[in-house]
């Protein structure tokens, strides 16, 4: 499970094996065997003590802003792994290999995006004429990606100018779809200039922890990306592999306003801005939550067509795990990138067919093997208002 602390003043301390979370007259106190990683998205006070019992059972303590970007990480100090691993990110990333990965990424991207379209246009049969010209350009890119040659460095802005164009098109349409207090013109970050960006730059925010974490598992270096240029403290390969799980945020961010489950109080001006309120983001968390804890289908190593049935947010761990197997060598492991429709409504499992994976293996040069990680809970911790407990599920 992942603790999320989201209560100002709350404090965080150990006693004996367990965690204690007080905020006000509340307690809660949680086995460091159950927890995964701690997400702390406000001020808290937390105990020396309470981070050393955190790395002894490795466990990453993550700090995020109030946009939901993450600004701090609590880790061990040994990295996990081979070094090989990360040699290899460089190798690969000045060659034809790594623009092979980075298109497979942004294809990957890109079809998600058509699928998700084609799915909103499913259900909107009377606006059909507001698809076609989105649809049209994102198919155009994913096509001219698919016939690129050479390095990262020579087609680097002929690949970012593709993903950008797909991009407009896709945020345009999905601009107009919105409930009309809250339709949007494009992308805007920090600050965001409307409710739905300032949601969809949270959602984001949740998912670079994620990456980032999946990286470190797999014994990647967050900051050797392949896309992404390098830059100081830039966690470059953060930002390429989140790529294809962006629609995860994208998803929840248009339901949310499509299914009018947004409320005025849910968001607040800031200078220059919108950003969400204290219950927006409490309310968001839980919902983006139940939407990572999903089950879907997804493909079984060395067995073609077989699929299981895992949480969404596994699927990041895979990713990562597939990728440092790819470096070392080994391409047998199913990845995002060769699955079609893995999002929408139709590939959910039920709940309780979930496999719940066991702690990964390794392999003999380090921790490339595939993972079994169980599904980070992100669930809300001694919220202001209600108190729901935490779900209980096997440490990674």
């Amino acid at each position: 499970m992942q603790l999320v602390i989201n209560t100002f003043g709350a404090s965080l301390r150990k006693e004996g094996e367990r965690f204690v979370v007080r905020a006000g007259d509340k307690q809660l106190a949680v086995s460091a065997h159950k927890v995964r990683s701690i997400l702390l998205a406000t001020a808290a006070h937390l105990s020396t003590d309470a981070i050393e019992l955190a790395i002894a059972h490795n466990i990453d303590l993550v700090f995020l802003d109030k946009y939901g970007d993450p600004f701090a990480r609590v880790w061990q100090t040994r990295m996990g792994s081979t070094a090989a691993i990360r040699r290899r990110q460089l190798e690969v990333a000045d060659g034809p290999e790594g623009l092979g990965v980075v298109i497979e990424w942004v294809q990957a991207k890109l079809r998600h995006q058509a699928e998700f379209l084609e799915e909103l246009r499913h259900r909107r049969p009377e606006s059909a004429d507001l698809f076609a010209g989105p649809l049209g350009a994102i198919r155009a890119g994913i096509e001219r990606l698919g016939l690129l040659a050479g390095t990262v460095d020579e087609q680097r802005g002929t690949v970012m100018g593709l993903e950008g164009s797909a991009g407009r098109a896709y945020w345009t349409c999905l601009g107009r779809l919105m409930p009309e207090a809250y339709r949007f013109e494009g992308r805007s970050r920090q600050p965001a200039r409307d409710p739905f960006n300032a949601v969809l730059n949270y959602s984001y925010g949740v998912l670079y922890s994620l990456v980032e974490r999946a990286c470190i598992c797999a014994g990647l270096d967050p900051h050797v990306g392949f896309l992404h240029t390098d830059n100081y403290a830039k966690k470059s390969l953060v930002y390429d592999l989140v790529e294809p799980f962006r629609i995860l945020g994208d998803r929840a961010a248009v339901l949310l306003f499509t299914g009018r489950r947004a409320q005025k109080d849910f968001f607040e001006e800031i200078p220059g801005g919108i950003s969400l309120t204290k219950e927006g983001r409490a309310f968001f968390v839980g919902n983006f939550n139940e939407r990572l804890d999903k089950a879907i289908r997804y493909p079984v190593q060395g067995k073609p067509g077989k699929t299981r049935n895992v949480k969404v947010r596994d699927t990041i761990q895979f990713e990562a795990h597939a990728l440092a197997n790819r470096l070392l060598g080994r391409l047998d492991m199913p990845r995002v990138v060769e699955t079609r429709s893995l999002w929408d409504e139709s590939n959910e499992a039920a709940a309780e067919d979930v496999v719940e994976l066991d702690e990964a293996a390794g392999n003999e040069e380090g921790g490339a093997a595939e993972p079994a990680p169980a599904a980070d809970g992100i669930e809300p911790l001694l919220p202001d208002e209600g108190g729901d407990t935490p779900k209980e599920e096997p440490p990674c």
